[in-house]
């Protein structure tokens, strides 16, 4: 403990150490507390998951050599990966989290398809929302990598989906409904979602049921109306409103122009290196600083900054609790290679490290308020390079 020498030259604590370092640690020890007793209130949570499902391939190897065929490296495969990717990310999430996920979506009626809906299962998802069709192939994306770097990637996508096929979707979604605490929507733009299913999500929830949250894409935009939360990142929040992310008050323009375009109680921005910032209807807004202390890949951390909100919403959590969990869990799956997730006790000890490195907790200063933004702040740039969001593959 610091201290003072008397005029008597004995020791003594300062008054003003003595009374602020016990009250810092109990204010850090109850935010642990109550932090962890909600993360561990995950498990067993039911979370529907309606979106663009996808497989993630990964060729992984080694290059010693160019091609005398082509000027191309040849790359000498070790191994070979799956995983389930898009929407199936965010399932992976909430599995690995202790969640029960359902999820509904679309696949071929292929190889692909079979060993994706197979993977869901494995995590314990609820698969049977999953409609196989004849009429599409799987989405298909490999990706290969050679010395930690992604070398090149194949895709294998169909054309959009017809209308029967979006129709069977919205019907295994309106059956579902009922069993869940609380529904994602992951929007990848691939065409499982649409605006027949976005406008019964949206009534649903303005009945006042079951938190809604949206990872948007540009081809909704239109269409995104009554969430509990949207989760766009920069480069999707310029999209939406024509302003490009350069201070704070732009930040704040974007921020106060997407809860009233889409009709939202919350907007949480994830902004790359700079962090979160959390938008509410009437209530101001927040920024979090990032987490990450390495970042390795930032593929698919999105599906991870949605997953923690939706568990932290569907269990009884603050907006505030849900972003500053979803933060601090984007910053552990962004220091690990690949398309990643986390499990309970990796975001219980990332807690602890956030709050042991002084992060403020959230309904303490709930990170840094952002200064009101008014008519000009609204007007602000609507040129220049919006930041890099946290990463989604598409």
């Amino acid at each position: 403990m610091a201290s003072r020498r008397s005029k008597t030259g004995s020791t003594a604590p300062t008054d003003a150490r003595r009374a602020r370092r016990p009250a810092a640690g109990r204010s850090r020890g109850a935010a642990r507390d109550r932090l962890g007793r909600l993360v561990l209130r995950f498990a067993g949570a039911r979370v529907l998951v309606v979106g663009d499902l996808m497989l993630d391939r990964f060729v992984r190897g080694d290059v010693w050599r160019i091609s005398p065929e082509a000027p191309v490296p040849v790359v000498q495969v070790r191994s070979e990966d799956v995983h389930p990717g898009g929407a199936g990310n965010v399932v992976a999430n909430l599995a690995a989290l202790g969640a029960r996920p359902a999820v509904v979506g679309w696949v071929g009626r292929d190889a692909a398809g079979r060993e994706l809906r197979s993977l869901l299962e494995e995590l314990g998802a609820d698969a049977s929302g999953v409609v196989a069709s004849d009429g599409v192939v799987t989405i298909e994306k490999t990706r290969i990598v050679a010395h930690a770097q992604q070398m090149v990637r194949l895709d294998r996508e169909p054309t959009r989906p017809g209308e029967a096929l979006r129709r069977a979707v919205v019907e295994r979604v309106v059956r579902s409904l009922g069993r869940a605490d609380a529904v994602v929507v992951s929007d990848y733009g691939k065409g499982a979602i649409g605006p027949e299913l976005l406008g019964r999500l949206g009534d649903e929830r303005t009945r006042g049921r079951r938190p809604l949250l949206i990872d948007p894409k540009q081809s909704n935009f239109a269409h995104y109306r009554g969430a509990t939360l949207v989760k766009p990142n920069a480069m999707e929040a310029r999209e939406a409103t024509g302003i490009a992310i350069v201070d704070d008050a732009t930040l704040e323009a974007a921020g106060a122009d997407l809860i009233e375009r889409w009709a939202c109680e919350n907007v949480l921005l994830s902004r790359g290196e700079h962090g979160i910032s959390l938008f509410r209807r009437g209530r101001g807004s927040a920024h979090f600083p990032t987490a990450a202390r390495e970042v390795f890949d930032v593929t698919g951390a999105g599906d991870t900054v949605i997953a923690v909100a939706a568990l932290a919403l569907a269990r009884g959590g603050s907006p505030e609790e849900a972003a500053w969990l979803a933060n601090v869990a984007a910053g552990v799956v962004v220091g690990k290679v690949g398309t990643a997730t986390l499990d309970g006790g990796e975001l219980l000890r990332a807690v602890d490290e956030a709050l042991a490195a002084g992060m403020d907790a959230p309904g303490a200063k709930a990170g840094r308020a952002i200064p009101a933004g008014g008519s000009g702040a609204r007007r602000a740039a609507r040129t220049g390079t919006a930041g890099r969001g946290t990463g989604r593959a598409t």
